[in-house]
């Protein structure tokens, strides 16, 4: 009976490990035991593949260990998921530490959005300074709200001629912009 119980393990009656059968059979069922371990279905894949592995370079370097090849395989895996999970769940906080600090960064009232607003506004004036006035005049009215309708009665232009004067604003304010930082994101 011991003999029987062992074949069905994938072990020789000389005790090696017959890799393959022994693989066939307890894969599927070691991918299950990960993934409801560790939730997720591809890694759970990796950590059995890995197992398995393991199992296979420890049964090279102990050829006739009398321990159970299957004991010693789920024992492994469950190690292996539950590494996972902690790993997982230091990134997890990793990652939403991160986010916060990102969101805290760019959030009004934070000193270094302050810092950095007043920077990209200090770049923006810069920029408006090189313009024709006309150029950077229509760019503040439009940027403040007014329609074409209210900035040709203030300037004096058709509605034709302010499409075509705003077009050429934005263009020009680009290309000083980039001129003097660069393109950023």
């Amino acid at each position: 009976m011991q003999l029987s119980h062992q074949a069905t393990l994938g072990v020789t009656p000389s005790g090696d490990l017959e890799f393959e059968p022994f693989f066939l059979q307890h894969y599927p069922r070691l991918v299950r035991t990960l993934t409801r371990l560790i939730g997720k279905a591809g890694q759970a894949e990796e950590l059995a593949s890995d197992a398995f592995y393991r199992l296979y370079q420890h049964r090279q370097q102990n050829a006739h260990s009398d321990e159970n090849p299957a004991g010693w395989l789920y024992r492994t895996a469950v190690h292996l998921g539950l590494d996972a999970l902690r790993s997982n769940s230091r990134r997890s906080r990793r990652e939403e530490i991160a986010q916060r600090e990102d969101l805290a960064a760019k959030t009004p009232g934070n000193p270094l959005y302050e810092l950095l607003a007043e920077e990209q506004r200090e770049r923006v004036r810069t920029a408006l300074c090189r313009l024709k006035p006309i150029q950077g005049q229509v760019l503040l009215m439009s940027g403040s709200g007014f329609t074409c309708k209210e900035m040709s009665a203030l300037l004096g232009l058709k509605t034709d001629s302010l499409y075509v004067l705003i077009s050429r604003a934005k263009a020009q304010f680009e290309k000083e912009y980039v001129n003097l930082y660069g393109r950023t994101e």
